[in-house]
């Protein structure tokens, strides 16, 4: 069918367009839909990692169930490996850090706590292996490297368990001053409501009480 004028002017100045603007805007829509394409396979990618590493994980729960020692390590291992980027992984590590530490394997871990502070995805699951990482060092009597583990920034949450973390080293280590200002710190970072304070306040109290105010 022929065109009418109108219709014929109307593409004369779209072919004048794309003559143009029509190179640019394809591959304008190339990069966008090369965009739009990476991030969907990215978030696919995400979810599938994810779901891998929850299985592995629920195997692993079921071999702490069955105190299979070994499996658990085996387990925590593969996620760790394969799905590290996963908060799974720092999870991981934590339960098959507790595992063997029952198992009185402190190095193992150690070994697990250490990774979960070094590639834990998650920051919560970083302050608690680094709490719990510095117990096992206190056990060991390695105090100076128990501090610098409880050295780092954590989240508000863990504020209070930190401070108290430090208060024990401190205490081991004759420093009571500063494990007065740690232990009251611990004191001040916790919820009034917390059944922990009672223990907190005890020990405290078994070191001489609130820390000195300084001079004015």
């Amino acid at each position: 069918m022929a065109f009418d004028l109108d219709e014929q002017e109307q593409l004369a100045t779209l072919k004048d367009w794309w003559k143009k603007y029509g190179n640019l805007t394809t591959w304008v829509l190339i990069i966008a839909l090369g965009a739009y394409a990476g991030w969907s396979g990215w978030n696919y990618y995400q979810r599938s990692q994810a779901l891998q590493a929850s299985q592995l994980y629920d195997e692993l729960q079921k071999a702490v169930t069955a105190k299979d020692t070994a499996k658990v390590q085996r387990a925590a291992a593969d996620i760790q490996q394969k799905f590290g980027r996963t908060a799974y992984a720092g999870m991981a590590a934590l339960s098959a850090a507790k595992v063997a530490f029952d198992a009185n394997d402190l190095n193992g871990a150690k070994e697990q706590l250490q990774w979960a502070v070094d590639h834990g995805a998650d920051e919560d699951y970083r302050a608690l292996a680094r709490v719990r990482l510095a117990g096992i060092l206190l056990d060991q009597k390695a105090y100076d490297d128990g501090l610098k583990v409880l050295a780092a920034d954590v989240p508000a949450p863990f504020a209070s368990a930190v401070a108290d973390r430090k208060g024990d080293i401190l205490v081991a280590q004759n420093k009571l001053d500063d494990a007065r200002v740690a232990y009251q710190l611990a004191l001040d970072k916790m919820d009034s409501k917390n059944p922990g304070r009672q223990l907190i306040q005890l020990k405290l109290d078994a070191i001489g009480g609130a820390p000195a105010k300084a001079a004015a």
